[in-house]
């Protein structure tokens, strides 16, 4: 098969990439390196062309054919402020490539929503639940999934869904900086000796999915995603930050106590838990790693690279 991976240089967007090109399909990566990095791709064996996906007839001139692209293109900063350039971004961007998928016949998108549209909703969080985001990313992928439901039902051709995704960690997440999962911020700590520190008292809540688990829901609802769905993907277990210590310790094979402090911010939530029925039924996907097993993989990965 030919896919189109957007964001392809990104975190979920290199990790899927790899995949796609060991299952032996053919890969063309998209991406204008704005944030994501050149280093998670070198090795790879596929086409990499640097267009934005906000340059409409930049896009439209991308040569090939494919039958199915996969779309993580995205301001993913949380912190982002600039309520104009995320929704040109994430949402007018998100219409080129419905756009381009049907004027060359793809059969299939599938496209990173988030877990970030529920905001502080009620817990466990399910797809059918009224968005409540509390940012304007969040308040993005939530207009995003409202493209998505109206190009579905507007046309047979193309068939899209959406995954929204929940904290997730894992190789190929360090160019983000301070944006990278808490798991990857507070291995450096630990790493470099250093007490982990989180918010007093370290028992806020995360759904925490490992991205080789977010790898296989992507390629899963290629398969089996209903047109015009959205479907979580998260593990449906959610963990503390002390937990997920407990765990960083263990795999490191360290005994450092956390250092607790005041959190700084007046937006923060308290709690993700996906609610992952829908997914199961209609996309068979349930997540193979608990968040031991994904600390343990991926610090021993961490480790190798430090070597």
């Amino acid at each position: 098969m030919r896919y189109l991976v957007t964001g392809g240089a990104g975190f979920i967007g290199s990790n899927l990439s790899w995949k796609l090109q060991q299952q032996g399909h053919t890969v063309t990566v998209l991406d204008d390196f704005s944030s994501g990095s050149f280093k998670n791709l070198v090795g790879f064996g596929g086409d990499i062309v640097p267009v934005s996906i906000c340059e409409r007839e930049r896009l439209f001139a991308v040569k090939g054919r494919f039958d199915g692209i996969f779309h993580e293109a995205a301001i993913t900063d949380t912190t982002v402020h600039d309520q104009r350039r995320m929704m040109e971004v994430n949402v007018e961007g998100f219409r080129n490539i419905l756009d381009f998928a049907l004027a060359r016949g793809v059969k299939r998108v599938v496209y990173a929503s988030s877990a970030g549209t529920y905001g502080n909703g009620v817990c466990p969080m399910t797809e059918t639940a009224t968005p409540t985001p509390e940012n304007v990313y969040g308040f993005s992928k939530a207009i995003m999934d409202n493209v998505a439901r109206a190009f579905a039902a507007s046309q047979k051709k193309v068939k899209v869904c959406g995954l929204r995704y929940f904290n997730v960690y894992g190789p190929r997440e360090y160019y983000k900086g301070s944006a990278a999962s808490m798991v990857y911020q507070l291995y450096l700590q630990m790493a470099a000796g250093k007490k982990p520190r989180v918010f007093t008292a370290g028992e806020q809540q995360r759904d925490f999915i490992y991205v080789k688990d977010v790898v296989r829901a992507n390629l899963l609802a290629m398969q089996k995603g209903r047109s015009g769905g959205v479907y979580n993907v998260g593990t449906g277990r959610p963990e503390d930050f002390n937990r997920m210590i407990a765990c960083l310790n263990a795999s490191m094979k360290l005994k450092l106590e956390t250092e607790y402090f005041a959190n700084p911010y007046s937006f923060f939530q308290n709690k993700t838990h996906a609610d992952m029925a829908l997914s199961k039924k209609e996309l068979g996907f349930e997540a193979e790693y608990d968040l031991a097993r994904g600390i343990e993989d991926y610090v021993k990965k961490l480790a190798a690279l430090r070597r």
